[in-house]
């Protein structure tokens, strides 16, 4: 999993830079490198599974901000006896 953190902090580190070119893509991203932006999710899985292997390349919709990357829960107090 170490290998997915990597490829995701190269995605952080240079987010402005791909939004720029690849706004609104699904970039596959492996050794710290773009190497293919499709326009849909299942595109972007089946070329990194065929390139690359399951659990060897990170996909990420690339886009502004972080809210395609950052999950925020909302709950009602919950109370615990």
């Amino acid at each position: 999993m170490a290998s997915l953190d990597k490829e995701f902090q190269y995605y952080l580190d240079n987010q402005e830079e791909l939004v720029k070119k690849y706004n609104g893509k699904y970039l596959v991203i492996k050794d710290r490198e773009v190497v293919g932006a499709y326009d849909t999710t299942t595109e972007a899985y089946i070329k990194g599974e065929e390139s690359f292997g399951l659990g060897n390349f990170l996909i990420q919709l690339c886009s502004p901000g972080k809210e395609d990357y950052t999950l925020t829960y909302y709950t009602n107090r919950v109370n615990f006896a």
